[in-house]
């Protein structure tokens, strides 16, 4: 893994990158960026695992669908926060949603955007960050949420179903930023985050 390579290749994307070398590092700088505005929230395990939401709705109108705001609200949020189930070295954001809310809301109407990546995300290319937000993010949270769909059950692999419960049902590529997402932030974490 080459942390230098994937700032490089963001930055050259359009996106601004930070990197922290812990999570509480990462929380903190979020914390003091971040104040007094709406803050929406995707559902994501690496933000419940830094802790965030509870230092942010200090001084902050937070929406977070996991602590009982609604996915519309935090829509229309000044600032927002997601994970991503899979980045390439080579500059690739790669997520998967079963809703669309994360990938809508990374893309558009936000006038600031953080993306945090923990290093367990980072894949050497674009295919093995695809791979990997498949068959290793997708049957994680499948199998957090308690799903019976196959990737759930066996907690190995995605098998493509066509099950009711399916939660990967829409997948996003960022090849560069994309033209009205305004300003985003890539927050790499040198710690295993999230799935």
């Amino acid at each position: 893994m080459n942390i230098e390579k994937l700032r490089k290749n963001l930055e050259t994307k359009g996106y601004r990158t930070t990197y922290f070398e812990t999570a509480q590092e990462a929380a903190s700088y979020l914390n003091e960026e971040i104040d007094q505005v709406t803050v929406g929230m995707g559902g994501s395990v690496t933000i419940q695992e830094m802790g965030i939401y509870d230092s942010l709705s200090a001084h902050n109108t937070v929406h977070w669908h996991w602590a009982g705001g609604t996915v519309d609200v935090a829509a229309q949020a000044k600032v927002y926060l997601s994970s991503v189930n899979g980045i390439a070295e080579t500059g690739e954001i790669i997520n998967i949603d079963g809703n669309g809310n994360r990938i809508a809301s990374m893309t558009y109407g936000h006038e600031k955007v953080y993306v945090i990546v923990g290093i367990n995300k980072i894949a050497s290319n674009y295919d093995a960050a695809i791979w990997r937000a498949r068959n290793i993010a997708a049957p994680q949270n499948a199998k957090r949420l308690g799903v019976g769909t196959p990737c759930a059950e066996r907690g190995d692999r995605c098998y493509d179903c066509n099950h009711p419960q399916r939660i990967c049902k829409a997948l996003s590529v960022f090849w560069m930023k994309p033209g009205m997402a305004g300003d985003v932030e890539v927050v790499i974490v040198n710690q295993h985050l999230g799935y």
